[in-house]
Formats: C-alpha cells, structure tokens, sequence
C-alpha cells in the first residue's frame, strides 16, 4: 500500500491535467460552453465540462486501487461517477430539478445500503439527506474561478493525512488521489479559468465528501464532527444562504448571485483573491480539524464553537461590506 500511496494521486493527477486540457480545446465532443445568467460571475461563454477531467482522474484512483480495495471505497467512487454522469446529461441538456434529486437520493441510498452504518436506520436515513445536501451545496458553491477544485484539494486532502495517521491506508489512497485529481483540474481552472468544473464535477465531489466522511467515521479514523469541520468553508456559505434565502420567501432553487463567495468578488476582491482567502479559511478549518483529532472531549466542543464564532463574524463582516457596497452603488435621485 505504501507504493499505491504514490502511485494513486499521481495517476489521478495525470489522468484529470489530460482530459481536462481535450475538454478545453474547441473541437472536443466535450467542449460545451456555460452561457452566462443572472447567478454567473463571468462574462464570457466558456467551457463547463472540466468536472469530466476531475472525475477521470477519480475513476483512474478507483482503477489502480480496485485490486485491494474495500467495498465502500468503491461504492464511494462509484456514486460519484454516477452522479458524474449525471451531471454531464445536465451540463448538456439540463434536466429538471426533480430528475436530478431523484439520482442523488438513489445513488445516496445504495451507498448507505452497502456501506451498513452500525447506528441504524434513522441514522442511515439521515446520512442520506446529508449526502444530497453535501452534493447540492458543492455545486452552489462552484461559482468562482479556483473555488471549488481548492475545496476538493483541501478538504480531500485532509482526510487523506488523518486516514493515513489512523492507519486506513486505502482511505488515505483515495482521498489524495481525489485532491490530485482536483490539482490537475485547477491547472486549468485558477483565474482566469479556461474552463470551469460544471455539474459532472461539483455535484460528485460534493457527495464523495460526504461518503468518504461516513467512511472514516464507520471505520473508526475521525468523528462525525471532522468531515464537517473540514468541509465547513462551503458548509457554512451554502447552509447560511439556503435558510436566508428560504427565510424571505425566496425560491432556493433559482439562480442568484448571493453567496458570501460571490458578494466578496462583486466587491472587489476579484475570483483571485477570493479564491486565495478561501484557501486559507480551508487550510485553517484542516488543519484545526487534524490537530483537534488527539484532544479530549471537551477541547474538541471548544474547538467546534470557537469555530462558529469565527464563522459568525466573517458573515457579520461581509454582510456589513456588503450593505456599504449595494449602497454605493445604488442610483442617486
């Protein structure tokens, strides 16, 4: 497993530079271009297939480890190249909503299915829910040049050091495998992006996460709290928009361009420094979830809360920036 630990992120890596970069050129089947609409954040039509490249890079991990892999690492993998699929048929033909939360709850049900959490049903039914919420928020939240890739390269990351420091090799394989899937991908994707990631990228990354999470914790490597505390950039901005939105009477399901994320590049901060200021809030929230593993109990709820408060304060702070802008820029009578 040691020579796999090498093997697996660089295949990745490799895999997802190439089909990234075919999907890139104007004369690949797969170079179809995201229009922009009132949610966008660019200006110009351009190529939304580079999620293909991403997860290729994932299937190729999946190949190399297959030979001695568990099943749940496969069926982790294979969900998300189902809902890989998934997302191309919509990139390319756009699907309803309905069609779409139907894929996600059935490929999220027979993931659970065969991975068998021990702490049951109601336990299963709400990992369920998670699942698709984790693959529907990772998808609201790619809308920034760099954005989504470095989440994936942070967050996959992550676990892989605490898998392997647990001593779940295979685990470990497979989340560097996904981050070097997501590096290769962000060659092509840092500002100015020739390509963004698209549905066939972001919704399964976001439910691989999710499954991957639940790995960790059924195999005993990390609690429930680390997979969310290393995802918790994008967790907090989508969660916090979804309810405010809800809250006034707002359709969820439409297209906006309100999240922190997107308020920080209309103001000025550009999709570069927000994407570099985003890294460093995942390289904290890591680092901080991997630090906090060895404490006991009541460090780790310590650690959880001041967690929230940071995350309070960054949103008082930019919904404040946010008021001064809209005022700035309102028309004078």
């Amino acid at each position: 497993m040691g020579l796999e630990l090498l093997l697996v992120p660089a295949v990745a890596f490799a895999v997802a530079w190439a089909v990234t970069w075919l999907c890139c050129r104007p004369g690949s089947w797969l170079h179809f271009l995201d229009q922009p609409n009132e949610r966008s954040l660019h200006v110009k039509p351009t190529p939304r297939t580079g999620g293909v490249g991403v997860m290729a890079g994932v299937m190729a991990a999946g190949l190399v480890l297959a030979p001695g892999a568990a099943p749940e690492l496969l069926a982790a993998v294979g969900g998300g190249l189902a809902l890989a699929a998934v997302g191309l048929v919509d990139d390319r033909r756009s699907l309803s909503a309905r069609w779409r939360l139907v894929a996600q709850l059935l490929v999220a049900a027979v993931f659970l299915a065969l991975l068998g959490p021990a702490a049951g049903w109601a336990f299963g039914l709400l990992c369920v829910v998670g699942l698709v919420w984790m693959a529907n928020l990772y998808n609201f939240m790619d809308g920034s040049d760099g954005l989504a890739g470095g989440m994936a390269l942070f967050g996959f990351g992550t676990l892989a050091w605490a898998a392997l420091v647990a001593g779940q090799p295979g685990l470990a394989a497979l989340g560097a495998g996904i981050a070097a899937a997501a590096l290769g991908f962000l060659c092509f994707n840092f500002h100015p992006a020739r390509i963004f990631m698209g549905d066939s990228g972001s919704v399964p990354l976001g439910f691989m996460a999710g499954a991957l999470g639940l790995v960790g914790h059924e195999a005993g490597a990390w609690p429930l709290w680390f997979p969310l505390l290393v995802f918790s950039p994008f967790i907090a901005d989508a969660t916090v928009t979804l309810l405010r939105r809800a809250l006034r009477g707002e359709k969820i399901w439409q297209a906006h361009r309100t999240h922190y994320y997107q308020r920080l590049v209309r103001m000025g901060f550009g999709h570069r420094g927000t994407a570099l200021a985003a890294y460093a809030l995942m390289a904290a929230a890591g680092g901080s979830a991997v630090a906090g593993l060895p404490l006991g109990f009541s460090l780790q709820c310590v650690m959880i809360t001041m967690w929230i408060f940071v995350y309070m304060i960054l949103g008082w702070l930019i919904d404040r920036a946010w008021r001064r802008f809209e005022a700035a820029e309102a028309p004078r009578p």
